[in-house]
């Protein structure tokens, strides 16, 4: 098994960083690991995108003292670019959690450019596309339509063994 570059490391000690800060509500340790432009972007109707280092801890902040809120790191994979976690945000003062996942992006220095959060809920059927709120799916190259028109299929009981 090969051993971790540096710089994956670098990455994956910068979200831990974050992850603390997040934890002490401490905007000037958060600060240090993120770029100026830093963006957290969240699922429709929640938060964000969140713009700035100070959005960002402001929002944390709050929910230390309306929820108790503490975040753990549940697991991470770092490819030497990016980092992917799975994160439990526990609200103690109503004994729940909600679970997901969030995806890194850093630029050359390593710093935290963007912030995609994925939350383990169902589907808002009510909206036609359930993605991110704000990001710029199109302009970053994203499939915007399906790929193919789906082939129509024979009902499983009309098809005939070979």
């Amino acid at each position: 098994m090969s051993q971790p570059s540096s710089r994956s490391q670098l990455l994956q000690a910068q979200v831990r960083t974050y992850f603390e800060a997040c934890n002490e509500g401490n905007h000037a340790k958060m600060a240090a690991v993120f770029s100026a432009d830093i963006v957290h972007y969240f699922p429709p109707g929640m938060f964000g995108p969140c713009v700035g280092s100070r959005v960002i801890a402001d929002l944390w902040r709050r929910m230390i003292n309306q929820a108790g809120s503490r975040w753990t790191i549940d697991r991470m994979v770092c490819d030497g670019n990016e980092v992917v976690i799975e994160w439990t945000h526990w609200q103690p003062k109503s004994d729940s959690w909600i679970r997901g996942a969030e995806w890194y992006e850093f630029d050359d220095a390593g710093l935290i450019t963007v912030i995609k959060a994925y939350y383990a809920s169902p589907r808002d059927r009510s909206l036609p596309a359930n993605e991110l709120a704000g990001y710029p799916y199109a302009e970053l190259g994203y499939p915007m339509s399906p790929p193919s028109v789906a082939p129509t299929l024979p009902d499983e009981s009309e098809e005939v063994a070979t």
